[in-house]
């Protein structure tokens, strides 16, 4: 029978105790009856002696007198106030975070015997602290003996290994609920399933390569399928982002960096290298890949309680836990089963899959500047959508304010290198808010936009919405720009400028680039072409390089 690849702790505690217990048990039964032949004294037979036995009886030592009070606390430790005892603690917290820190440079290294060294040394730390509870250091402990736990389970994975095709294979169970998402596929989603699968093709190699360098089943490549059709800007509404769907949380712990110009969720390469490094920690968890699968999409904890709650301990098989997961996660794990079927034989389930759409080569450039990436591609004369796939992280389609390496088609290095130092410096829109705004029944966006002048596109982006018509009655929106009050005109009138001067313009509520084009004497165009804008919306707060007095 092949072991179990997850481990229960405590499991593993306590059956050492029992087996420690029952060898002391057994070993002083041995010494009770054991008898050791004793010299007989000089001059008479040993058959006259009386046996003897071999260990004499000891007289215990008496008990120490304790008072009423020893009953609560042991005399000889002395008494610490709750300032020192709490310093005392954070030294032990600091000791056991130090412990916890070289058993994971082992386990890294390979050292499985020195990680659970260290480990159990952490753990012994723990066992001396003792908090009140309202201690602020509580929290820091309870994460502590989380991260000892669950790298114990990761130690006890790794050297429990079963069949080495494990890791090599994700069983396909065609059974009632993979054939109902074999049916959605085939009727309601095929369109989308279709389109999904071609557009895998500009990231499926690339995906299969770093799954090649991890050891992980390429099956795995198509998980991006069924979280996000291979959109690289998908957004869940549990807030996930990018074509693997991370939250903002488990993108940090997996070093997917945010600020105001990029989120490294939605970069195809860096989100597949944090995707894989998470799914292959998951494994080490749980033993198998569905019920690692199930844990990516609604979280190791949610699986592990689901797991602890089973009336029968070891059924923690992902089938065994089907029906008590959430419906959202038990219908994941078959959906991906249900994809991979399909693709691995269409004939069989009545599909003529579309040829894949190929992969983008490119090369990277050092950008110091704030650079549109439309107006790069006008000037390069490619694409727009090209650019914006191959740096999809870049949330306003511009380079940020600091260097960045960016990607650009193979064989344009040179040309785009050229266009970025001749190009305008680009200004985000400011993504400030001015307040927030409650949607009454009968509102639609466009309403609530015109209301406090400003624009569609503008409410779509900072409050994260999916479609300008999902909003509903209640909904709470932020306002956009960082001065717009409702219906209220510009304070004062546009700054002059004179024939062929040069001003940098700052978008007020209200502003079109049609009335910006009459108040400077340009036109529409050359307003865009000079800022590099796609579309006519403007956001409040946005600058705007505008030469006036051309016509």
């Amino acid at each position: 029978m092949i072991p179990s690849r997850k481990t229960s702790v405590w499991g593993a505690i306590f059956l050492s105790l029992t087996i420690l217990a029952a060898g002391c048990s057994h070993a002083a039964r041995a010494v009770k009856t054991a008898q050791v032949p004793v010299p007989a004294p000089e001059g008479k037979p040993a058959a006259d002696r009386p046996a003897e036995p071999a260990v004499q009886p000891q007289v215990p030592p008496p008990l120490p007198v304790l008072e009423k009070d020893d009953i609560n606390g042991d005399p000889q430790v002395p008494v610490l106030t709750s300032e020192e005892s709490e310093k005392q603690a954070a030294r032990l917290l600091e000791d056991g975070f130090v412990a916890y820190q070289e058993a994971q440079s082992a386990f890294e290294r390979g050292d499985m015997d020195g990680a659970l060294a260290r480990l159990d040394e952490a753990y012994g730390i723990i066992l001396k602290m003792t908090l009140p509870a309202d201690s602020p250091l509580l929290q820091d402990k309870n994460d502590l003996r989380i991260l000892i736990a669950q790298r114990i389970q990761q130690v006890s994975a790794t050297q429990m290994t079963t069949v080495p095709s494990v890791n090599n294979s994700i069983p396909l169970v065609e059974n009632q609920w993979v054939t109902k998402e074999i049916a959605s596929f085939q009727t309601v989603e095929r369109r989308v399933f279709e389109e999904g699968y071609k557009r895998s093709g500009l990231y499926k190699d690339m995906i299969v390569d770093e799954l090649r360098k991890a050891g992980l089943p390429e099956q795995l490549v198509w998980v991006p399928l069924i979280e996000s059709w291979f959109k690289v800007r998908a957004l869940s509404r549990a807030r996930a982002l990018g074509m693997w769907q991370f939250i903002s949380s488990t993108g940090y712990r997996y070093g997917l960096k945010r600020d105001k110009y990029v989120d490294e969720r939605m970069d195809p390469v860096k989100s597949t290298l944090a995707a894989i490094t998470h799914l292959n920690d998951l494994h080490g968890i749980f033993g198998e890949w569905t019920t690692a699968l199930a844990a990516y999409n609604c979280g190791e904890a949610n699986v592990q309680r689901t797991i602890r709650a089973q009336r029968i301990d070891y059924l923690d098989n992902f089938w065994d836990l089907f029906g008590n997961l959430p419906w959202e996660t038990a219908r994941y794990v078959p959906r991906f089963i249900a994809a991979v079927m399909i693709i691995e034989n269409p004939e069989k389930y009545g599909f003529d899959l579309p040829t894949p759409d190929p992969p983008i080569r490119f090369e990277t450039i050092s950008v110091n500047s704030p650079v549109k990436l439309a107006g790069l591609a006008q000037t390069l004369g490619i694409d727009p959508l090209v650019l914006t796939i191959l740096n999809s992280e870049l949330r306003f389609d511009s380079t940020p304010n600091y260097e960045y390496e960016l990607r650009v088609p193979e064989g344009y290095c040179q040309q785009a290198l050229a266009a970025c130092s001749s190009l305008p410096k680009y200004i985000p829109p400011d993504a400030a808010f001015s307040g927030w705004h409650t949607v009454r029944r009968g509102e639609t966006l466009g309403q609530i936009a015109r209301r406090y002048r400003t624009s569609v596109s503008a409410f779509v982006r900072i409050n994260g919405l999916r479609s300008s018509r999902l909003i509903y009655p209640g909904q709470k929106l932020k306002i956009p720009g960082t001065a717009g009050a409702p219906s209220t005109p510009p304070a004062s009138p546009p700054p002059a400028a004179k024939p062929g001067e040069t001003i940098i313009y700052v978008v007020r509520p209200g502003d079109t680039l049609f009335q910006l084009a009459r108040t400077y004497n340009t036109t529409v165009e050359r307003i865009k072409t000079a800022n590099s804008l796609v579309t006519d919306d403007l956001a409040v707060g946005q600058r705007l390089s505008i030469d006036a007095g051309k016509s």
